[in-house]
């Protein structure tokens, strides 16, 4: 299998990429510090290990490099990928100390980080140093939404490579022959998640996830007081808990499970004092990403509502466009009836402006209700200004 046959939609970057991995070093396309952008589920990370591999291969279809490169295991593979809100110095000082190193078995030494938009400027200012004056076969890839994510200077000495959003039928395609999934399944997964790669791959193969973005419309649909949009805020949030935590529970249980294995204590055993601080880091580290997971279910939900209203709104606007939530047509032209244009718009800012004061640590609820309370178009019982 080539180390590009997993990608989808991704046609001219992976010609940049096999071109510059196929190069030898004086060729001019190959560069040592790489940025690949796109919006979320583009396949970022999957394409910038994709090129790691291709790096450390040496350019021929190499099943063992493949193979660990996906488990990051490669001796010659740096990896950065955070579960947290950012980035700490700390973990670029450890990248940047090892990215000296030359590689031990390949052509190159690469350095992967996968959300660099992640890092707050003192942070970004280490990276800035090693990619100024990497060793001459260190390569760095680094992945964010965006070059604007990144400071200026970090931009100025990167090669940026920006993928595209993938269309529904090249996601549905590959869900369903990587996932084994029927067409009909992973064509309505493909849709609902915009095609974003790893939220269709949920959607098709968790019949969970699909009900609770099944039950995240029809709480919104059917709000209509003050009363119903506090009512609602508090289901949602329920319903954001309820799937972030299906999706670390069992992540959090191997891990446990692998740690209480490395430090040689059977399954179901005491745990002996000398080793309670090394599981407690294990334990800080899962809050931690606990933390992240709710906000990353909060924001799953607000992409599902902004592509509610987005088909409401298409609807008034009579516009002949592919809608998202096709399996609710009929409940779609009814909503679209009840309201304008104007104030679905008005929604989505609402929407919008919730999603920028929960990144900025507004209480999720808080910003939930007032955001449901516009977006029923009713006015909340005593206006406070902000």
């Amino acid at each position: 299998m080539g180390v590009w046959d997993e990608l989808t939609g991704q046609a001219d970057a992976i010609e940049v990429f096999s071109a510059a991995a196929g190069s030898g070093n004086a060729d001019s396309s190959m560069t040592h510090s790489w940025l690949i952008t796109g919006p979320p589920g583009s396949g970022r990370s999957n394409i910038a290990y994709a090129f790691a591999a291709a790096l450390l291969s040496n350019g021929v279809d190499d099943e063992a490099t493949q193979r660990q490169v996906a488990a990051r295991t490669h001796p010659d593979l740096g990896v950065l990928a955070t579960e947290r809100v950012i980035i700490t110095m700390e973990e670029v000082r450890k990248l940047v100390s090892t990215s000296q190193f030359s590689p031990s078995v390949g052509r190159y030494r690469v350095m992967v980080i996968e959300d660099a938009d992640r890092m707050v400027e003192r942070t970004s200012n280490v990276l800035l140093k090693a990619l100024e004056e990497p060793p001459p076969r260190t390569v760095w890839i680094l992945c964010a939404p965006s070059e604007a994510d990144l400071i200026p200077t970090i931009r100025s000495r990167v090669r940026s490579v920006r993928l595209r959003v993938p269309a529904v039928s090249e996601v549905a395609d590959l869900i369903s022959r990587r996932d084994g999934v029927d067409l009909e399944t992973a064509t309505r997964a493909a849709r609902e998640s915009q095609s974003h790669i790893g939220m269709a791959h949920r959607l098709a193969t968790n019949t969970e996830a699909r009900s609770r973005r099944a039950q995240t419309l029809q709480i919104a649909l059917s709000i209509r007081s003050v009363s119903d949009a506090v009512r609602a805020a508090a289901k949602l949030l329920e319903l954001a808990g309820d799937d972030a935590k299906a999706y670390t529970a069992e992540r959090d249980a191997e891990e446990r499970t692998s740690a209480m294995r490395s430090l040689g204590v059977e399954p179901g055993g005491t745990i002996p004092p000398q080793l309670r601080a090394q599981l407690r880091n294990l334990e800080e580290d899962q809050k931690r990403r606990a933390t992240r997971s709710l906000r990353d279910g909060i924001d799953r939900i607000m992409v599902d509502l902004l592509s509610l209203y987005r088909d409401i709104l298409l609807m008034q606007l009579g516009a002949n466009t592919e809608l998202v939530n096709v399996s609710i047509h009929s409940e779609l032209v009814s909503a679209s009836r009840r309201s304008t244009a104007a104030a679905t718009l008005g929604t989505m800012d609402a929407i919008s402006t919730a999603r920028r004061r929960i990144e900025s640590n507004v209480s999720p609820a808080l910003a939930l209700e007032a955001m449901l309370i516009s977006a029923a178009g009713l006015k909340p019982a005593a206006h406070h200004s902000h």
